[in-house]
């Protein structure tokens, strides 16, 4: 029986390289102790720092500055429990309270000119129906049908039947269609035509 030990460079190399895998898979998981950062030194400064600003007390707020470190800050606690809650007067406890309002100081028109009134936009009136009424579909027993044609495109349609996904067909009458656009909400009347 042969254990495959017969070439002993290659074992010596196999051996070398599982070793090689064995520490990097070590030092991938393994845990290891955080380095610590170098500490910058504090600086001092007069000058105010960019984005802070005040209370409604008057004393600065520091802005939220993100740090990396999870203990508690019992200072910027305790900063934070200093705030108090002003308000603008209304107490929404108790029903009728209303905040004081200070009256427009102006007459409130931005225009220029006090007595110049703006038209109204104008709303385009809706497309025209583009279908047309040109005969009539009976049979014995069946209710009546016409034909409507739109370009190239001819359709059989019965009262309450919808046309092209978009035209409802409302009424026939002897000499006219009434065609209501869905889409639009418009209403038209096609007269019968020859053609």
């Amino acid at each position: 029986m042969k254990l495959g030990i017969e070439n002993r460079r290659q074992v010596i190399i196999l051996s070398a390289l599982g070793v090689i895998a064995l520490l990097l898979l070590a030092k991938e998981f393994w845990p290891s102790s955080p380095e610590a950062a170098p500490e910058a030194a504090p600086t001092t400064s007069t000058a105010p720092r960019p984005g802070s600003r005040r209370g409604s007390s008057g004393k600065g707020l520091h802005p939220f500055e993100p740090r990396l470190d999870p203990t508690l800050d019992l200072a910027l606690l305790n900063q934070s429990e200093q705030i108090k809650y002003a308000g603008n007067g209304r107490n929404i406890f108790v029903a009728g309270s209303v905040a004081k309002i200070e009256p427009p100081k102006g007459s409130g028109v931005t225009d220029v000119e006090a007595g110049a009134v703006r038209p109204l936009p104008t709303i385009p009136p809706p497309p025209p129906i583009t279908l047309k009424f040109f005969g009539f579909a009976n049979r014995l027993g069946e209710t009546k049908k016409v034909f409507l044609s739109q370009g190239e495109d001819i359709f059989i349609a019965a009262e309450g039947d919808i046309v092209d996904r978009r035209y409802r067909v409302l009424r026939i009458s002897s000499n006219a269609v009434d065609v209501e656009d869905v889409i639009n909400n418009n209403r038209q009347s096609l007269p019968l035509t020859q053609g």
